[in-house]
């Protein structure tokens, strides 16, 4: 078993920033990916971001790209989302995700078999 916690999520300003976090602990051996997914209100959970074990490969949401920014400490087992220039309709309930993999390449948009509590992330206008 895998467990997350996140934390960083709050209410910001249209044009601010922040900064999400996620620990991972239990059965985390090596070759993993760690990911974000948000839901809005009366939307689908859609994928953000996604980073492997060694942050050597990094993928976004074309929604993000620019912006947003997926970053990893493998020693911490923690991945870390930098959100700037946030708009309000990055208004979403954030939530981390984990999963192993063998191989040299993992699909970053699935696939995930554990997963954060979730973190309320409001930007207002």
């Amino acid at each position: 078993q895998v467990q997350l916690v996140e934390s960083g999520g709050g209410l910001v300003t249209a044009g601010g920033s922040l900064r999400l976090s996620c620990a991972a602990s239990g059965r985390t051996f090596s070759s993993y990916a760690m990911g974000w997914f948000r839901q809005a209100p009366r939307k689908e959970r859609e994928f953000v971001a996604a980073i492997n074990w060694s942050g050597s490969s990094t993928y976004y949401a074309d929604s993000v790209k620019g912006r947003f920014t997926i970053s990893g400490d493998s020693a911490k087992k923690t991945v870390y989302l930098r959100m700037n220039s946030l708009k309000p309709e990055d208004t979403a309930v954030y939530y981390c995700s984990f999963k192993h993999y063998s191989g040299s390449y993992y699909s970053p948009r699935d696939g995930y078999d554990y997963w954060g509590q979730g973190t309320q992330v409001t930007v207002s206008s």
